[in-house]
């Protein structure tokens, strides 16, 4: 939702067609969500088991595979490896849409990268915050 949002400033080349095709799910918007929904389970795991949050990705794949959580995580891993590969051959193939398009919903997931890899930064700064305000008073 937040790249077909980024659409609205693009002008002439935010066509309807556009739209419709982001909102059709393509395998671009789509490999796109899975690369930042997992990576976004896998550093936040730990923190949301504590506050009773079990649907996640890591849960799911551990239970369905009967494996630990580090196998769990190596796999979604893999799976998050692949992805890239996906959205690459999506920047490389002709499309129906013009390649600024394809550039903004790379970047998003590019975004998505640099905050989730090794570990979710919006939680993380929190719980310091949160650490700091009760050691300080």
């Amino acid at each position: 939702m937040l790249t077909t949002t980024s659409f609205v400033g693009m002008g002439d080349i935010a066509t309807k067609e556009a739209f419709d095709w982001a909102f059709s799910h393509p395998n671009m918007v789509r490999t796109s969500c899975i690369i930042c929904r997992l990576m976004d389970d896998i550093v936040s795991h730990e923190f949301e088991q504590k506050r009773g949050h079990v649907a996640l990705a890591v849960e799911c794949y551990m239970k369905q595979h009967g494996v630990c959580k580090q196998e769990a995580y190596d796999e979604l891993n893999k799976q998050i490896v692949n992805a890239w590969k996906d959205i690459n051959k999506e920047c490389l193939k002709p499309t129906q849409v013009s390649m600024p398009l394809l550039t903004r919903v790379l970047n998003f997931t590019r975004v998505m990268d640099i905050l989730y890899k090794d570990e979710d930064q919006h939680t993380r700064r929190k719980i310091d915050e949160r650490s700091h305000y009760f050691h300080s008073h």
